[in-house]
């Protein structure tokens, strides 16, 4: 069985095109996304067609909730610019969009190979806003956890690509697709942070038990990324147009 996770598309149509290209030369069995699909990119409707056009099944992101739950934004303390992002995307989208994110689920779990399984979330099993990330003391991840027992737990939210070992499983973060970090911005929670002009996803592999994670990436074109920033109405337009300056 072979399943490729993607995430944190965050509104990227030519970041999610290069990748699910990628992943259809894979025969993947399935792909699945781990959330937040449209908002903050220039192309959120064009994102959500493609995925409603495939019947990708999504776990619930934080932000795709702030699409239809808008005073959930206020406590995540985004600051004014993402607010903003937030409610442009939210009325850029039709009602057809709405019916498809209502469908999203908070966890998923998979069968692998028919031996074990793939839990898979946005932030944490406990909330969609929790940070996982490959410094997370053990016991403070046990409690994030809250007695998962998957062979492989996935989760994207961070924007930064994770496999790390705990207590037997595997953690996996994808990265993401529209807007990959080179670093937590909660490290730096006043510095806006630095897109890489490259778009991540990662396969789980399982058969007769034995389980791999590949992380994986795809260059984009960066002047392709610029001009599809400039040609939006995006109130982040002008810091994504500079990212890939």
């Amino acid at each position: 069985m072979r399943i490729a996770l993607i995430s944190d598309i965050h509104g990227n149509a030519i970041a999610l095109e290069a990748v699910l290209a990628e992943v259809d030369g894979e025969r993947v069995d399935r792909t699945i996304c781990l959330g937040d699909v449209a908002t903050l990119g220039s192309q959120p409707r064009e994102v959500l067609d493609i995925l409603r056009e495939r019947r990708m099944v999504s776990v619930l992101g934080n932000h795709d909730e702030f699409l239809f739950v808008p005073e959930l934004l206020h406590q995540y303390a985004t600051g004014a610019p993402i607010e903003a992002a937030v409610d442009w995307c939210r009325g850029q989208l039709r009602p057809a969009d709405f019916d498809y994110l209502m469908t999203f689920e908070r966890e998923l779990m998979v069968p692998l190979d028919g031996c074990e399984s793939l839990c898979l979330f946005h932030g944490s099993p406990r909330s969609h806003m929790e940070t996982l990330l490959a410094t997370t003391p053990a016991d403070e991840l046990d409690m994030m956890l809250d007695g998962r027992r998957g062979a492989v737990l996935a989760g994207g939210h961070t924007h930064i690509q994770l496999l790390r070992q705990h207590r037997g499983r595997l953690l996996v973060n994808p990265g993401s697709v529209g807007m990959p970090f080179t670093e937590h911005i909660g490290a730096n929670p006043n510095t806006p942070p630095t897109i890489l002009a490259h778009a991540e996803y990662a396969v789980v592999r399982a058969e007769k038990g034995r389980i791999s994670v590949d992380l994986r990436r795809i260059e984009l074109d960066k002047k392709r990324l610029r001009e599809a920033a400039l040609a939006s109405e995006v109130p982040l337009r002008g810091m994504l147009a500079a990212q890939y300056a």
